[in-house]
């Protein structure tokens, strides 16, 4: 395999490999995910705006792109890298190989690097920046590129849809608006499951606006970055709280924490894969959880929100889960829609739904 792209990280270390995908060069965050399939999600997930997904999973691409299984209309990450990439894929469902879906959406890849080096050096020294480009491109410029640079904050409005948008079902019992900041096609699907009407609202809607939709219950999507860079969405859910049932997934977790005055912070690399442990602290019963995120909320801000633990990761100890039943409040970190992935979580739907049925009653 002949070396044509360099990954460079901050620090000046150096990765070559064979490019694939768009010919271009991007700055952004390295992250790495664990997940032995769903690459077509994952590329399609735009919790995934603005970072390199390295995957640990050895081969990817074997099964080609399926036009059902988009999780949005955008293809999120910055850049690609991969152990072995397949461009031959055996699948009667495939309509493209993932270096065709890339190269059509300007995302840059690298194949034959060693990701299991790679992995562990981010599992070590944490998520960096990083630069994709040309083989021949030296350590010392690339740096230069990296720290000239600007960090984004605006993540969230680039993948927000601008206007709102409907998905409907037949016989409803309820409606639901979900707060699209950077939304998974799976959470509407599985409202739309549990007889659902969905009204999607871009992310900067306001709460005035939300409420003359009269929903039965609003939900809090995923969606990438930092929280604290939407104080829209932070502002609309302070006033929201405790008028209307409220149900946040990943980010939509950590505004809905933050809303009510919690902070967060940044972990060193971050959850992503579908292999991550979590105890329902009500139950004690395990779940094998879906996660991608690079922030949690912190415990100790919890006192005096009104918000307690309800869930726990136990690789690391963080917050999975919050709720105020008082207020009509509970969230998640993980993704209890997780396509594909463990089913562990789907009950959350079933909860949001009795919660939206208690109020209403």
């Amino acid at each position: 395999m002949t070396a044509s792209r360099k990954l460079i990280l901050e620090d000046g270390t150096e990765y070559t490999g064979a490019g694939f995908g768009a010919e271009r060069s991007v700055v952004c965050e390295i992250v790495f995910n664990t997940s032995m399939a769903g690459y077509q999600e994952i590329a399609s997930d735009p919790s995934y705006t603005d970072q390199a997904v390295v995957f640990s999973y050895p081969l990817i691409g074997n099964y080609g792109i399926a036009d059902e299984d988009y999780e949005s209309r955008i293809i999120s990450p910055s850049a690609v890298i991969v152990r072995d990439i397949n461009d031959e894929p055996s699948n009667f469902r495939s309509t493209k190989s993932l270096p065709e879906l890339l190269e059509e959406n300007g995302v840059p890849g690298i194949a034959g690097v060693d990701t299991r080096k790679l992995v562990r050096s981010i599992r070590d020294l944490g998520s960096r920046r990083c630069l994709i480009t040309d083989a021949d491109t030296p350590a010392e410029e690339g740096m230069r590129i990296i720290r000239e640079t600007p960090v984004p904050h605006d993540a969230v409005r680039r993948c927000s849809c601008t206007k709102k948008w409907y998905s409907r079902t037949s016989n409803p019992l309820f409606s639901v608006v979900v707060i699209d900041c950077g939304l998974k096609m799976n959470i509407v699907r599985m409202l739309n499951r549990h007889r659902c009407n969905v009204t999607v609202v871009p992310f900067d809607t306001c709460a005035e606006e939300i409420l003359a939709l009269h929903p039965d219950g609003v939900m809090i999507s995923n969606g990438p970055g930092d929280p604290t860079d939407v104080p829209e969405v932070i502002a609309t859910l302070k006033t929201l709280r405790g008028r209307v049932p409220m149900f946040g997934i990943c980010l939509g977790h950590q505004l809905l924490s933050l809303s009510c005055g919690a902070k967060t912070y940044k972990l060193k690399f971050g959850h992503r894969g579908g292999n991550h442990p979590v105890r329902a602290l009500s139950t004690g019963r395990i779940e094998i959880t879906g996660q991608n995120h690079s922030y949690a909320v912190e415990e100790a801000s919890l006192a005096g929100t009104g918000l307690a633990v309800s869930h726990i990761n136990l690789l690391d100890g963080t917050v999975e889960g919050v709720a105020d039943s008082k207020n009509m409040i509970f969230s998640v970190q993980y993704h209890p829609e997780s396509a594909p992935g463990p089913q562990d979580s789907g009950y959350l739907f079933e909860q949001f739904i009795d919660l939206m049925k208690n109020h209403r009653g």
